[in-house]
């Protein structure tokens, strides 16, 4: 049975040798067996679970890729496979999600989303429903300086305005590729002046990085079906 050194599969995979330990450390593959002077060595399977790691990377969070081998080590799985169409789920969804939001600018109409007829003035718990996102997000954005709101006379809570929402939908839409605060401002003052060029330019880009990624996704799936086939043979 063919086995590797962690250096040989450190440097098939351009990793070092501390990731593979800390992949190890983390629960997330199976039982290294040692030399009798103690050291480490790898098999086949070791490989492609470390290859598995690293494709799946690419495509999901860290916390869910850890979850999957976790459930591959113990043999479950049909529910990592169930996690990992999950996560595609989500990234479909939030593709439509940004492909909604685009046509809104493109038509300038923002009186309702996802059939939602919007009101003049809306509470963060609306606000937040509405574009998908936690209360605590608005808020950070709303100290960053990304948005504003008025506080309800009556008693006290922020509410905000139909421009301001639109704010925060086109940040909750472009938040994974728009990263610098500047950027983010800029495009939230073309929004304002209704200079639509570089809002639809960063919609589509933020449309070329899903694309990307779900091909990624994709990519790890075949690398983890390889893996669960070491386990099932």
């Amino acid at each position: 049975m063919e086995s590797y050194t962690p250096k040989q599969i450190a440097n098939a995979l351009n990793v070092s040798t501390t990731t593979l330990r800390r992949y190890e450390e983390q629960d997330l593959i199976p039982v290294v067996p040692r030399t009798n002077s103690n050291h480490r060595f790898y098999k086949s399977i070791h490989f492609q679970a470390f290859t598995t790691i690293r494709a799946l990377l690419k495509g999901y969070d860290i916390p869910i890729v850890y979850e999957v081998m976790r459930m591959i080590k113990s043999s479950r799985f049909g529910e990592a496979l169930w996690l990992v169409n999950e996560q595609q789920f989500h990234i479909q969804v939030e593709k439509q999600r940004v492909e909604e939001i685009l046509t809104m600018i493109q038509n300038a109409e923002f009186t309702q989303y996802k059939n939602i007829k919007l009101n003049e003035c809306m509470s963060i718990g609306e606000a937040a429903k509405i574009a998908g996102v936690n209360t605590s997000a608005i808020r950070h954005w709303e100290n960053e300086g990304l948005i504003h709101s008025e506080r309800n006379n009556e008693n006290g809570y922020r509410i905000y305005s139909i421009p301001e929402l639109r704010k925060i939908l086109l940040i909750s839409s472009l938040r994974k590729t728009v990263y610098y605060i500047e950027n983010m401002k800029t495009l939230l003052n073309e929004l304002d002046t209704e200079n639509y060029d570089k809002i639809e330019r960063s919609f589509q880009l933020a449309l070329e990085n899903l694309n990307n990624q779900l091909v990624f996704q994709f990519k790890g799936i075949t690398e983890l079906m390889h893996y669960i086939h070491f386990y099932k043979n």
